[in-house]
């Protein structure tokens, strides 16, 4: 059988991290883009994508391209799918596009023209159409639309990937667990040493750190679209299920000491109904109490954090100031040999840790362009390097 295109999307600075999961997983020809890869493989390789992909958001598989300069080429590709592979008419459906320097001036009329074109196949087929439903529909359809190419892919993984449904309840400001998790594989922490976080919130760094220290896949307690597609092979899709929960039973004896402390009650409130709720209770410790007075239980090795850091800094900043000379603080006075990692969106406030950096990815936390930094703490930094 000929391998299927797809394409998996994350968030910027995630897209080697990615690829390298890719990789592991024995997807083909994987080629790195501006916010996903590109890679190729049979059935199977999509379906274990959503489930074991940890810094994607999306998983698509391409089911065609071609040249299009008006409504009407558009219409022609569209029609030329095959659409009764995916749903009947009793199913629902939606198309969402991406448009820039095409025959189009935004993306509703593309959107209309494809869904145009599906519905009018199906009543041509079958004398029915599909309804629209733009919540939770069965196939999610994106138009991806530059210059004169198009490119539809059909959505396998319904609900985005870092909705693991462990969090029911978020936090003010919660870290995508895709993002946690991509941030996570980004370090060299080797998955037994111990590991925490000071400022932990809603715990999402521990919960994916939890899941990878036991091999357990992302997507085990969550649904996918694919498998209400009408050519899925559900008989594959159960051997890489089975295969993943024999793989979490095996890996749950090995988490490590795994560490949290947050000075918001409410937060950790949280937290812990998201660790019960992914099947770690007992397995992550939380503390409650202010960053400078945390004392691990145990010496970590690893530190990671995303301690708060607004989108501007000015004269009115002092309590975000003393947020990080606490976290400073702290990681001087318990962590000595430890190797921090401090996801951070305002450079001016780095200096107040007192180290110094000793590599930096660039990343995107939503809107915000940050720093994953990482220290080797007791490294003291220099009072001129304020970006440090």
């Amino acid at each position: 059988m000929k391998d299927r295109r797809y394409y998996a999307a994350c968030t910027l600075g995630l897209e080697q991290v990615l690829h390298d999961e890719l990789v592991a997983l024995g997807a083909g020809s994987v080629q790195t883009r501006r916010g996903g890869c590109e890679f190729f493989g049979d059935l199977a390789i999509g379906y274990a994508a959503c489930l074991w992909l940890r810094s994607a958001v999306r998983v698509q598989e391409e089911l065609f391209r071609g040249r299009v300069r008006h409504r009407d080429d558009l219409y022609g590709l569209t029609r030329s799918v095959d659409w009764s592979r995916s749903i009947t008419t009793l199913q629902t459906l939606a198309v969402d596009a991406s448009v820039r320097d095409s025959f189009a001036n935004d993306t509703r009329f593309p959107a209309l023209v494809v869904k145009d074109a599906i519905c009018d196949q199906f009543r041509e087929q079958k004398d029915k159409r599909p309804d629209v439903e733009r919540e939770r529909p069965d196939l999610l359809v994106k138009l991806v639309l530059h210059a004169d190419q198009a490119i539809l892919y059909r959505d396998l993984s319904g609900e985005p990937l870092h909705k693991r449904g462990y969090r029911a309840i978020l936090h003010k400001s919660p870290l995508n667990e895709a993002l946690a998790a991509g941030l996570l594989l980004a370090t060299d922490w080797d998955r037994q040493e111990p590991l925490c976080d000071p400022m932990c919130g809603s715990a999402t760094f521990l919960v994916e750190a939890a899941f990878l220290a036991t091999d357990r896949a992302p997507g085990l307690a969550r649904s996918f679209s694919f498998e209400r597609f009408v050519d899925a092979d559900l008989a594959a899709w159960r051997r890489l299920y089975d295969d993943a929960e024999a793989r979490a039973v095996a890996g749950a004896a090995r988490c490590p000491q795994l560490l949290g402390n947050d000075r918001h009650a409410g937060a950790l409130s949280i937290a812990e109904i998201a660790i019960a709720a992914a099947g770690l209770k007992g397995k992550i410790r939380l503390q409650e109490g202010d960053v400078a007075a945390f004392a691990p239980a145990v010496a970590p090795k690893v530190v990671v954090v995303n301690p708060p850091y607004g989108e501007r800094l000015d004269a009115k900043d002092e309590e975000l100031i003393a947020d990080w000379r606490a976290l400073g603080n702290f990681l001087h006075a318990q962590c000595q040999g430890a190797r921090a990692y401090v996801l951070s969106g305002n450079a001016e406030l780095t200096r107040h840790l007192g180290l110094r950096a000793d590599r930096k990815l660039p990343v995107h936390n939503g809107p915000i362009e940050c720093r994953w930094i990482r220290y080797e703490v007791g490294q003291v930094s220099r009072s001129a390097d304020p970006a440090s």
